[in-house]
């Protein structure tokens, strides 16, 4: 019995090992250093602002965060922009899809109204493109389901990596099947995909003098994203400690306890 167990166990390893070998072989993603990674990782107020603005600029003319809602810009542990200024991004931002947006009209005077920061971001359907609201989330690479429990603890599903690889992941190289052009991309499923390279290099102009070279474009926008999906990482990590924290002290109290309710009793016989 137990020499099936152990052969069983083995095979089952030797098929996850083969697939997460298949699945490193189909995607190139190399690991990067994110602020929010880890137990005690918090987000960067400045890269966030950067991605907000690579996405209003570069992103949201085929993509939506209909998700998202405007007014989380302000709170803290996001870009934490002022209250102000939120509220006039929220006036100035486009209705892409009128479609997927009837919730901002108003049938009385029958036409679109001017959105508010308590309004989320508009989808944006316009181009068949996914939205982006959980995209950090529902994309996993190296850290995936291919990777330990404690791995995904420490560093995440590597969401914002596979965005990071896949923007930065184009070779150059075009083909064209059943008259749509597919473009070749090292982090792609299958090595082919049919959205153009949608950053460069030098694409947007950053207010606080930060580099905008593709790389760092990509991780600015890639940091976005994941806060788009989880923006209350920051309160669930601290949450997740004081929780530690407490289980500690309760275990402590009661090895405490214990020993001290029993110790006058310990060594002594007992006649049933």
């Amino acid at each position: 019995m137990m020499k099936k167990l152990t052969l069983s166990a083995l095979t089952a390893l030797g098929l996850s090992a083969g697939a997460a070998m298949a699945a490193g072989d189909a995607a190139h993603i190399h690991d990067v250093d994110f602020s929010f990674e880890g137990p005690f990782g918090t987000y960067d107020q400045m890269q966030l602002q950067r991605g907000l603005q690579l996405y209003t600029e570069v992103c949201a003319g085929c993509h939506g965060l209909q998700y998202v809602s405007i007014r989380t810009l302000a709170d803290k542990g996001g870009p934490m922009l002022p209250e102000d200024q939120v509220r006039a991004y929220a006036t100035a931002f486009p209705v892409n899809d009128e479609a997927a947006n009837m919730h901002l009209y108003d049938y009385d005077e029958g036409a679109a109204r001017t959105l508010t920061s308590n309004d989320h971001f508009p989808a944006n359907h316009s181009q068949n493109a996914p939205d982006l609201s959980m995209m950090a989330k529902a994309r996993a690479a190296f850290h995936g389901p291919y990777g330990t429990g404690i791995n995904q603890f420490l560093k995440g599903t590597g969401g914002p990596e596979y965005i990071v690889g896949l923007l930065t992941g184009y070779t150059g190289e075009e083909k064209e099947e059943a008259g749509k052009i597919y473009y070749e991309n090292t982090a792609f499923p299958g090595g082919w995909i049919a959205m153009a390279p949608p950053l460069y290099g030098e694409d947007v102009e950053f207010a606080d003098g930060h580099s905008n070279e593709l790389h760092h474009e990509a991780e600015d926008i890639a940091a976005f994203l994941m806060w788009a999906a989880e923006p209350k990482l920051e309160a669930r990590k601290h949450a997740g400690f004081l929780a530690v924290v407490f289980l500690i002290v309760l275990t402590s109290l009661l090895y405490l306890s214990n020993k001290k309710l029993w110790a006058p009793h310990k060594g002594k016989k007992f006649n049933l």
